[in-house]
């Protein structure tokens, strides 16, 4: 993939490219406006004017959803075995992942395609373009949104530092991915400070300070193992200087992952995001489980509620609309508890609607 645009070699297993989500979005529009251009007026002499790019750089979403397409396509052509995306901060990194769900939602909303497919069968060959275009894009989007969500292929790996409120919002991260569906397959501790042989009452005070210091992370650190709910945790120490290079990111993966673990293997345990299954009894006398996992997830921040068919669950200020399984959609809630890593709601028949 060396002659593809932005991509420049490093090595000769790796390629970097620092994509330009703006230029994307650019070509894009102007493509569209080339190819309504060409098909010529409408029936009645008017002009479906098309938007100039940069009136909708601020659309939300737009630029988020082109560069995970562009990624997908590295992902997806057969010339990487892995593609590493070194994503922004927690907040705006969520908001990026969460953009093809969004953007379907809102097409959806705005334009169902049950609409679209009734005009694309009309006699304005414009109109008729334009849901082609569209549903060009809703493909597209699709594709980026199931890779994200094919968790034997996409996983997240978080890097936090061993501090107590870093660790609380790295809770409410996992937890909120975990909800969106993505999995986190490990969490990379930074910045660890190393061992120190000097005993903790040390005379200098410096050195005092570092030990003391040091236990406090190493707590932080017990604290996130202890409810990782199978996650794989890693550390690497500080180092003295930044690293910067091949060779200084070399020397903390090798403390990262050592000799036998392949760093771009997926990591640790991949439970289903949803699993549904019989907890006891027959018939109308049956008790369902639904788990959902949610590791690291602040129990008081939870709530549930139910619309038609769908299961609504939130956490960490997010909600997630989830389809029910085909034998849940016949049954009523009857309680919901935190075992562990999962979410847990119990169902049990609706008499009403149970087939005898």
């Amino acid at each position: 993939m060396s002659g593809a645009r932005g991509v420049v070699p490093v090595s000769e297993t790796l390629d970097v490219i620092e994509l330009d989500t703006l230029s994307l979005l650019e070509a894009r529009f102007r493509s569209l406006a080339a190819v309504l251009a060409a098909v010529g007026a409408h029936d009645h002499g008017g002009q479906l004017s098309v938007p100039q790019p940069e009136e909708l750089t601020g659309l939300p979403g737009v630029q988020d959803v082109l560069g995970l397409r562009e990624i997908v396509r590295f992902a997806t052509e057969g010339d990487y075995d892995a593609v590493v995306v070194d994503c922004p901060a927690t907040a705006d990194c969520l908001r990026t992942l969460a953009a093809p769900t969004m953007a379907l939602d809102y097409i959806e909303r705005v334009w169902p395609q049950h609409r679209r497919l009734t005009t694309a069968v009309g006699s304005d060959p414009r109109l008729v373009m334009l849901v082609t275009l569209i549903e060009q894009v809703v493909s597209a989007v699709g594709e980026v949104r199931e890779l994200l969500a094919d968790r034997s292929r996409t996983t997240v790996r978080l890097v936090t530092t061993p501090e107590r409120m870093v660790l609380t919002e790295t809770r409410r991260t996992v937890a909120v991915a975990a909800l969106s569906g993505l999995r986190i397959d490990a969490i990379l501790v930074n910045k660890l400070l190393p061992q120190f042989d000097s005993p903790p009452d040390h005379a200098d005070p410096g050195v005092a300070w570092l030990i003391r210091r040091r236990a406090l992370e190493q707590r932080v650190l017990s604290e996130l193992e202890a409810c990782a709910g199978g996650i794989t945790i890693l550390s690497v120490t500080q180092s003295v200087t930044e690293p910067v290079g091949l060779a200084d990111l070399g020397s903390i993966a090798r403390e990262l992952y050592g000799d036998t673990v392949d760093a771009v293997a997926v990591l640790g345990k991949n439970p289903p995001a949803v699993r549904v299954g019989l907890e006891s009894g027959a018939g109308v006398d049956s008790v369902y489980t639904m788990r959902m996992h949610l590791p690291l997830v602040n129990p008081s921040t939870l709530t549930l509620g139910r619309v038609e068919d769908d299961l609504i669950v939130g956490a960490e200020g997010v909600r997630r609309r989830l389809r029910l399984a085909s034998v849940l959609r016949r049954c009523v809630v009857a309680d919901a508890e935190l075992d562990g890593a999962d979410l847990v709601v119990r169902f049990t028949p609706d008499p009403q609607v149970w087939p005898v």
